[in-house]
């Protein structure tokens, strides 16, 4: 049990890294068992609510595909996929707004005001967040890539003492909606917003060196060290499109990336406020460590 002494000492070691990031943006895509688990669910919640009381800016950025293939099978159409994107025909792209708009939105958005905090729920439409495009592939229909993103909305949420919550649904010049891949939304708004951290929840523990072995996970590496490990085949399958996320918001100015284990409780926590973290960090460049530090916390953020 808990007691009021360790407690206190709990929130005193913890004082450093409230210090370090208040007042920084960090975007965090939620997605997977996280979302599917009830406790946890109500755990990334807190942690959310959490870092907003102590003068962070979060901002959540969420999918949904299981809770889409669910509806589109309730309705009588068959969830496809297709080179790992969900071939949204018409018909498809309604359930997609109506269930990451409609339902999972504010479905977060009423657990997060129930924990204390003051969300909004928004998509890529409102306010001309997001312009999205035709991701290019033939016979996929409406799945989208982000073309342009105005953070003018969000700001205004984040300066009002708001934590946005976000679904990846954007329209493109002509109003036609798309569906995007929320890392990928995750990752361009980290970017737009100048964050300090992109956080993905997901269900693995993170990059691991054998895919088999939970024990070989790394810690901490730089592009460069991520590009050789994708060429080498190390990370591979559906690791590859959120190393290329995580890449390319670190080439556009955020600190640093983190691919965590949505699974384990109050991961988001540990990984901000503790020095070794849980999952694996990835930073631009080898130089963005200081000598000997390997952790995720305040060292290895203090440059």
């Amino acid at each position: 049990m808990l007691t009021n002494q360790n407690r206190v000492q709990v929130l005193s070691e913890a004082l450093p890294y409230i210090q370090r990031f208040a007042g920084r943006t960090v975007v965090i895509k939620y997605g997977g068992a996280a979302m599917k688990d009830e406790s946890l669910k109500q755990q990334v919640v807190n942690d959310v609510v959490f870092m907003a009381c102590v003068g962070i800016r979060p901002v959540l950025v969420h999918g949904g595909g299981p809770e889409i293939n669910s509806w589109l099978t309730k309705l009588g159409i068959a969830p496809q996929f297709r080179n790992g994107l969900r071939v949204t025909d018409a018909p498809t792209m309604d359930v997609v707004e109506m269930v990451l708009v409609g339902r999972i939105n504010k479905e977060i958005v009423r657990l997060i005001n129930q924990a204390g905090g003051k969300a909004v729920g928004v998509c890529g439409t409102d306010g001309n967040l997001i312009e999205a495009r035709p991701e290019g592939q033939e016979d996929i229909g409406f799945v989208g890539e982000v073309r342009n993103v105005d953070t003018t909305l969000l700001e205004v949420l984040i300066q009002g003492g708001y934590i946005p919550v976000v679904s990846s649904v954007a329209a493109d010049e002509t109003g036609q909606a798309y569906n995007i891949n929320a890392d990928t939304v995750a990752g361009e708004l980290a970017a737009a917003l100048n964050a300090e951290k992109l956080i993905l929840l997901t269900d693995t523990p993170g990059i691991l060196q054998d895919p088999k072995n939970p024990e070989t996970l790394l810690h901490y590496l730089n592009i460069q060290q991520a590009r050789e490990l994708i060429d080498s085949g190390v990370i591979s399958g559906g690791m590859i499109p959120k190393i290329n996320c995580c890449v390319r918001s670190l080439a556009q100015g955020v600190k640093a990336a983190h691919i965590l284990d949505g699974r384990l409780p109050h991961g988001v926590l540990l990984e901000i406020f503790t020095d070794t973290g849980i999952g694996s960090m990835l930073v631009a460049s080898e130089f963005m460590t200081p000598e000997g530090s390997r952790g995720h916390g305040l060292l290895s953020h203090s440059v």
